[in-house]
């Protein structure tokens, strides 16, 4: 018995050793101890901090931040991407009146089948139509952009780490290649057709910078419209599109944590209740 007690404690104390190194092995190489330096691994940056009116357990969407980042999104950043997994009829849910939305869609040309020759055709969109790309296909996408397919917009903030504010960097994050890039590094170089960004993690992006200046939308609230200002609300929107109902899922939960709250309490009281006549037996002697 004595034996087969130390046989199990010596199994346990080397599963111990050998958690412990796997945790510290994984540590060191995300530390980047490991990695070789690059100008890649030395001058990538990570997010600029971005705070909006939906982070947190109590937030809430700002519904005039959302109108105007959808208004950057239709007139800068529709020229190259889509929102395929929201309709125009959502577009209720920042403010919108129906007969707002309908002109919105109407505005959009969508793909139509003719109903007299059957061929493919476009058609003003409709409130339950989705948010199309410009292009038809991922060919055409890619041969309009250099071989790069612009990504949808749709989960663009659910599918990167810190989601909107790697949108708002990289938004904001064009410059020149830093002079002590080129000095660490002599032979980086930006390839043809790219862009220097030290937020995207390549430090290169194929996108142009889409907001290239002040005022290059006119808000219709007045809010000035800064580089800055048309980042954040961009942000916010795509925030808004990956998961539009974050606003009462939150609303929802605590509702949800004060019923537990209270229902463990009162099965705490009524245990006390049901209990209370029950004597526990005392050991003789």
């Amino acid at each position: 018995m004595i034996r087969l007690i130390g046989i199990i404690v010596g199994l346990a104390f080397t599963f111990v050793v050998l958690l412990a190194f796997v945790f510290g092995a994984s540590n060191v190489i995300g530390q980047g101890y490991l990695v070789e330096k690059t100008a890649e691994t030395e001058f990538h940056a990570h997010p600029k901090e971005l705070a909006l009116q939906s982070d947190g357990p109590f937030g809430t969407f700002d519904l005039q931040q959302l109108q105007r980042g959808f208004q950057v999104y239709t007139e800068v950043c529709a020229a190259c991407h889509a929102l395929k997994h929201v309709a125009f009829r959502d577009l209720a849910q920042l403010g919108y009146s129906a007969a707002e939305v309908k002109a919105i869609a109407a505005a959009v040309q969508v793909p139509g089948i003719d109903p007299a020759t059957g061929e493919a055709n476009t058609r003003p969109g409709t409130p339950t139509d989705y948010v199309v790309g410009p292009y038809p296909n991922d060919i055409a996408a890619s041969a309009a952009n250099g071989g790069k397919i612009p990504p949808d917009l749709s989960l663009i903030t659910k599918a990167r780490h810190d989601g909107p504010a790697y949108v708002h960097s990289i938004l904001t994050g064009y410059s020149d290649v830093p002079a002590a890039l080129t000095k660490e590094f002599p032979d980086f170089a930006v390839p043809t057709g790219g862009h220097f960004n030290r937020y995207f993690p390549a430090l290169a992006i194929g996108m142009p910078p889409p907001l290239v200046g002040d005022d290059q939308v006119t808000y219709a609230d007045g809010t000035k419209a800064t580089v800055d200002q048309m980042a954040t609300d961009v942000s916010a929107f795509l925030t808004w599109a990956g998961e539009p109902s974050l606003g009462k899922r939150h609303q929802t939960g605590w509702a949800v944590v004060g019923f537990l709250l209270f229902a463990t309490i009162l099965a705490w009281f009524a245990k006390k209740q049901v209990w209370s006549a029950v004597k526990p037996k005392r050991a003789k002697g």
